[in-house]
């Protein structure tokens, strides 16, 4: 038996006993520490029969193997086509994608993020290689590694993210539009010039000396890489196999070789002949600007990528495979040294791709093997595929690369940002760019990002108007010293000794705004008037000074959440409507109108942004993803805990979260509640997985240890199977007694000598309640398992069962180790696996360990 396993002495009815300092190293040097979880194989020997040790570290998993195979091959032209963007030597593109999938693959923070020459980055070096020369360039690279390895010390990774989304869209639509301008030149058989403003400009004469080779094969190029994914039928599905770029590459290099077409073509020196970086020669301060302008933009891209490559593993439902969150900082470490070892070797500034990270989670890639298997892959082509480079016409890879620079102008993201009013700071972050540069760009959004901030911060209406004698003052936004002077004025307009109603639709006031609002008051109250002060959900506001009564309250807003009061319902009767009619009594005290304001503030405030989400469920029914049973105890708040909405879940509420076995239910006069719940959520909603939360502090388990019968003293020395029956000298037992009668099994099951005790992040419960909240969760899932149609939908591999364990005054949930799977023991072995309840980790959890 596992050390682990607790005794019969280790399992009293009562709460475990302190464990002496001896007896805690024992346990200690026992058992292996609690780490953060890890993705696990799901055998538990190697191959040839060993023990799983440190050959597993490096085992690579199929879905590794073949997600490196699509990464490459759409990354290898990439790579050749953004060396050719910025006019650097194209071995350097190879070298970059080299070194980013093998260097950050290993040392990065985000297993599946793959990284190689950044296409954020190639208006930047095409303008450093232009005014410094290629190895100058390699040196600002190496710089700008070390830039990075600085800031990655100083754990500021997170403070990228604080970028306005429109300053970074732009920059990347801006950088977009300049490589696309660049390209288009190569594209009609000319060369690009050195800036976007003289693309433009060189663009009629351009057109007017056409290529005819060289634009053949660029619109094949393009006309391939888009029709490639639509190709209908059988064909098309095995045609997607192949990357879109590479097919479309290779389309145009077959076609310019056969048809014997005279084209500029890639022409890949011997590796003897590479040129490595030298020390930096220029300005000081030109120099200090371009590696802080490699640093800034490739830091950027890298962690908004590494964010967006978090949400598309979140969103693969695999649930076999744990991959660990993004850790920033480590990955912004990785990517210093990716850039340190690129320069050193004369490649390309290298960030996180999007494309190429994306490519990986969609093949289905498991763990970093990927990401540097695909490093693997380009260092072997680079060496052994140069005749096959020298292929490839200049034309096709601009084609490829024009292309995805009008890609990266995003209509989805124009319309996002016009949405929240920051077109502004869009439009100018993208103007700064094409015309000034990219550091000067980003200087001027953030610049207009902030200006915007503060107009929004000091544009507040304020407007007053008078309704059946009472003066209403309305204030809506913030309120701040800049508009103490309109306030002002609006206030002294309302007429002395008059009534006046003042909104405050706001969250936030400052000093100097209190200042002239409390002043004004003392002075209209003086002079005999009467002021109340409301909400943005019209309840009223009061003074803390101000002595509550029966009429007034002192409750903010959020004192709900509290479980707050003031006062004593107040009742009035409503007037007679005639002789003999029923007296309707209409509560208007504070607990009384809590109801009806929080109504008015869900009406007013929340219900426009809901409505329609609210309509679309209204016309497509429901379709929750899974079934959370858990108990009506009013502290666990299910949509909070799980941050759900409308249609999320489909939630069944019980005392003790329990689930009666088939045929119990119905007995003694109950009804099929629960199990017609589970039939329903399984066969017709087709729920995805059902999750069984129990609480701590539960009563319904209190209740259950403190029963008469439970007790140790009163307990016969055979199991209770069932509350005792009524009989006609007792009398019958209350429905809260009989519906407890089905979570028998799961004291019985924490007394049992064939069960271990579960454990929570390891440790022993604190007390026998809180054994009894975790136990009983375990023997609830099994009691599902014997439910019809869950035993159907589980044999069918469409449905999982979780169990979940919530610690109300911890505000920290956990979730039950293998998901409660079922039990295969053969008949009469004991239950010697640990049920084991881990901690779910915040962000701020996963960050600390970067």
């Amino acid at each position: 038996m596992s050390a682990d396993v607790p005794t019969r002495e280790d399992q009293p009815d009562r709460p475990p006993r302190p464990q002496s300092p001896k007896t805690t190293k024992t346990r200690k040097s026992t058992k292996s520490p609690q780490g953060p979880q890890r993705s696990r194989s799901p055998k538990t020997t190697t191959p040839d029969g060993r023990p799983p040790g440190r050959w597993r570290e490096f085992r690579i998993a199929g879905a590794d193997f073949s997600a490196s195979i699509s990464v490459f091959l759409i990354a290898l032209p990439l790579s050749l086509g953004i060396a050719l963007a910025t006019g650097a030597p194209l071995q350097a593109g190879l070298v970059a994608a080299a070194v980013g999938g093998l260097v950050v693959g290993r040392f990065g923070g985000v297993p599946l993020q793959v990284s190689g020459p950044a296409t954020g980055l190639t208006v930047v070096t095409a303008g450093l290689i232009q005014q410094y020369g290629w190895r100058t360039t390699c040196a600002i690279t190496v710089l700008a590694g070390l830039a990075q390895l600085g800031l990655s010390a100083l754990r500021v990774a997170r403070t990228a993210l604080a970028v306005s989304p429109a300053i970074v869209h732009g920059m990347l639509a801006a950088i977009g539009i300049s490589i696309a301008l660049a390209q288009l030149h190569i594209v009609l058989g000319g060369n690009p010039q050195s800036s976007a403003v003289a693309n433009v400009q060189q663009l009629p004469a351009q057109l007017a000396r056409l290529h005819p080779a060289a634009l053949s094969v660029s619109v094949l190029t393009v006309v391939v890489l888009f029709a490639w994914p639509r190709i209908p039928g059988r064909t098309g599905r095995i045609a997607r196999r192949v990357p879109a770029a590479l097919a479309a590459v290779a389309a145009a290099t077959a076609v310019a070789t056969f048809a014997g077409l005279r084209l500029d073509r890639v022409d890949l020196p011997s590796w003897s002949s590479h040129v490595l970086p030298e020390v930096p020669n220029g300005p000081v301060l030109g120099l200090f600007a371009a590696v802080l302008t490699v640093t800034l933009v490739g830091s950027v891209e890298s962690l908004l990528s590494a964010v967006a490559v978090d949400k598309l593993v979140a969103a693969r439902k695999d649930p076999d495979v744990q991959i660990p969150r993004a850790r920033l900082d480590r990955e912004l470490s990785g990517q210093g040294a990716a850039n340190i070892v690129s320069g050193a070797l004369g490649g390309l500034p290298i960030a996180g791709g999007g494309v190429r990270s994306a490519t990986n989670v969609a093949a289905g890639g498991v763990s970093r093997h990927s990401t540097m298997l695909y490093g693997l892959w380009v260092a072997v082509a680079a060496l052994c595929l140069v005749p096959v480079f020298d292929l490839i016409p200049l034309a096709a890879l601009a084609a490829l690369v024009m292309v995805i620079g009008m890609q990266m102008v995003n209509i989805t993201h124009m319309r996002s940002v016009r949405r929240n009013r920051e077109l502004l700071v869009y439009v100018g972050t993208l103007a700064g760019v094409v015309f000034v540069g990219v550091l000067e760009g980003v200087a001027i959004g953030i610049a207009l990002a902030v200006g915007v901030a503060l107009h929004r911060l000091t544009r507040t209406r304020i407007t007053l108007d008078e309704r059946e004698g009472v003066h209403r003052l309305h204030a809506r936004g913030q309120l701040t010293f800049l508009a103490v002077p309109r306030l002002s004025r609006l206030l002294h307009q309302v007429p002395q000794g008059s009534a006046c109603v003042v909104e405050l639709d706001g969250s936030f006031m400052d000093h100097a705004a209190y200042e002239a609002l409390h002043d004004w008051q003392v002075s209209h109250l003086a002079q005999g008037g009467s002021v109340e002060f409301t909400g943005r959900s019209g309840a009223r506001i009061a003074e803390p000074a101000e002595p509550v009564t029966q009429s007034s309250t002192c409750c903010r807003p959020w004192t709900p959440w509290r479980n707050h009061h003031c006062g004593e319902p107040v009742e009035q009767p409503r007037p007679e409507q005639g002789r003999g009619t029923d007296q309707v009594r209409v509560t208007t005290g504070v607990r009384g109108g809590q109801l009806a304001s929080g109504l008015s503030s869900f009406q007013r405030n929340t219900a426009p942004l809901v409505r329609g989400e609210l309509a679309r469920l209204a016309r497509e029914g429901q379709q929750p993803s899974q079934l959370f049973l858990t108990c009506a105890d009013s502290r666990l708040v299910t949509s909070m805990i799980t941050a759900s909405g409308p249609g999320d879940l489909f939630t069944v509420r019980n005392v003790g979260n329990l689930v009666p076995l088939p045929g119990e239910e119905g007995a003694e006069g109950q009804d099929d509640s629960v199990a017609a719940a589970i039939e329903y959520a399984v066969d017709i909603l087709r729920v995805q997985s059902i999750t069984v939360c129990g609480h701590s502090g539960c009563g319904a388990m209190q209740a259950l240890l403190n029963t008469p019968e439970n007790t140790p003293e009163n307990r016969p020395a055979s199991t209770l199977k069932t509350l005792p029956k009524s009989t006609p000298e007792t009398p019958p037992a209350s429905p809260l007694t009989r519906w407890l009668r089905h979570g028998q099994p799961s004291l019985e099951r924490m007394r049992s000598r064939d069960h271990a005790w579960a454990r929570i992040s390891g440790r022993l419960p604190a007390d026998a309640v809180e054994q009894l909240c975790l136990t009983n969760v375990v023997q609830q899932l099994e009691h599902l398992r014997a439910h019809p149609a869950v035993a159907r939908a589980l044999a069918e591999q469409r449905l999982e069962l979780h169990g979940m364990y919530f610690h109300v005054g911890e505000a920290q949930a956990y979730l039950l180790a293998a998901d409660g799977q079922p039990d295969e023991r053969p008949e009469g072995q004991s239950d010697s696996t640990d049920k084991v309840f881990n901690r779910v980790a915040p962000t701020a959890f996963e960050e600390s360990r970067a």
